[in-house]
C-alpha cells in the first residue's frame, strides 16, 4: 500500500494501538497518536511502516518532526520508532515538573518497552535551561536518567551547560 500528499492518518490509529511514548505526561498515553507525512509505505508481513517527507507525530504533549520515521510492530504491539532527519526533533512536557524537554539528533530510536530514547549523531537535549550535547545521548524517562558519552557508547566528550539557579524567567 502506498499513500501520498500530506496524509492525515487517523485510520492508522488502529494499526498503532498500544503505541505510546511513556516517558512524558501520563495522560499522553491516553491520547490518540496522529501522524502526517508526504508518503507512507506499509509492509504488514514485516510489521514495518515507513513515513517519509515532513513527518510529524503528535500524541498529547509529545511532538516529533523528522524526514523519515519507521514504526516497528510485533504481534499487534508497537515496539520501536526510529526517526531520521536533518535533524529530527522532539518535545514533550514532563510529568514531574511540567517542564518542556526538547531534543534533536540526526537519528532517534524510541524503545517503548524500556521507556528509552536514544539520540544518535549531533545529539542535543535541553530541559529547564540545561543542555546536553554528544554524539549519543540515552534518555530514560522511566528512571529519570540521562547518559551521554562513553556511558551511552558514544565516542565524543560530553558537553553540558547548566544554568545557575534563579536566572531563568518564571513562566
Amino acid at each position: 500500500m502506498y499513500l501520498t500528499r500530506s496524509v492525515r492518518l487517523i485510520w492508522m490509529l488502529s494499526l498503532l494501538a498500544g503505541c505510546s511514548v511513556a516517558w512524558g505526561l501520563e495522560s499522553d498515553r491516553e491520547q490518540p497518536m496522529e501522524l502526517a507525512a508526504d508518503s507512507l509505505s506499509i509492509d504488514e508481513s514485516k510489521g514495518v511502516s515507513l513515513y517519509e517527507g515532513h513527518v510529524e507525530i503528535t500524541q498529547g504533549s509529545f511532538r516529533m518532526w523528522a524526514d523519515r520515521v519507521w514504526i516497528y510492530r510485533h504481534q499487534g504491539k508497537t515496539e520501536k520508532i526510529i526517526s531520521e532527519g536533518t535533524p529530527t526533533r522532539f518535545q514533550q512536557l514532563l510529568e514531574v515538573d511540567g517542564e518542556l524537554v526538547k531534543g534533536q539528533a540526526l537519528r532517534m530510536e524510541i524503545e517503548l518497552g524500556r521507556n528509552e530514547l536514544l539520540m544518535i549523531d549531533q545529539a542535543r537535549l535541553e530541559q529547564a535551561g540545561n543542555q546536553f550535547g554528544n554524539d549519543r545521548i540515552l534518555y530514560n524517562r522511566g528512571s529519570a536518567q540521562v547518559k551521554a558519552g562513553s556511558s551511552a557508547q558514544g565516542k565524543e566528550r560530553v558537553q553540558v551547560v547548566i544554568e545557575p539557579q534563579g536566572t531563568r524567567e518564571a513562566p
